[in-house]
């Protein structure tokens, strides 16, 4: 599990797949696609069926107290985890959606164990060597995917936290980076940080 300083009763079923690989199967899930400041995150999560954790759901439907919970509880009882990034000038430079994959990616190769295979929330795989399904909706029907979703969640809002002492002015801890009419105006006011993302509209027109 790397850490943030070296990076920078709901029930869930189940989905079964007849042409699963034998083995370890690990969710991958992303958190930070629609903000416009901020690097996108992802986590890949291997779960241990013999220390099951109740409530597992898709993070936005979890409280924010509910989901730093369960956070705790994922890293303690997971089999292993791995949260990665993609920075603001990957985004920038590659797309967002690239950007995510490549988030995908660095998680699933940063797994302590190797699974052998991937379900990924979404209609969209990373580029990996293991055989990988997308599931649109996974992260309310695969509990390692919804797992994941809470690990990459809790990440990027304790990084918007952190980013909030350095920029104030912004308001990260409110929005979370997302363009409310709260971050808008401070764009307008105080133009762009170095974490706002240059290739996003509402930031370009700042710019200009």
């Amino acid at each position: 599990m790397q850490s943030r300083k070296s990076l920078k009763p709901e029930q869930t079923v189940q989905t079964v797949f007849s042409w699963d690989a034998p083995g370890l199967m690990a969710g991958v899930d992303e958190a930070g696609r629609g903000p416009l400041a901020g690097p996108v995150v992802a986590a890949a999560v291997i779960l241990d069926e013999f220390n099951p954790i109740a409530g597992l759901a898709d993070s936005k439907k979890l409280t924010a107290l509910r989901r730093e919970k369960l956070y705790d509880e994922i890293q303690a009882k997971a089999l292993c985890c791995s949260i990665a990034l993609a920075t603001v000038e990957e985004i920038d430079r590659l797309n967002i959606l690239q950007a995510t994959l490549l988030a995908m990616k660095r998680a699933v190769e940063g797994l302590r164990l190797k699974p052998a295979k991937v379900l990924v929330d979404g209609n969209q795989l990373p580029r990996l060597l293991i055989l990988a399904e997308a599931i649109v909706k996974g992260d309310a029907l695969v509990p390692a995917i919804s797992a994941a979703s809470i690990l990459a969640k809790v990440y990027r809002d304790r990084w918007c936290g952190d980013y909030h002492l350095q920029y104030p002015q912004y308001g990260f801890a409110g929005h979370k980076g997302y363009g409310t009419a709260e971050h808008l105006a401070a764009l307008r006011e105080h133009g762009a940080c170095p974490q706002h993302r240059r290739s996003f509209a509402p930031v370009a027109g700042v710019l200009r």
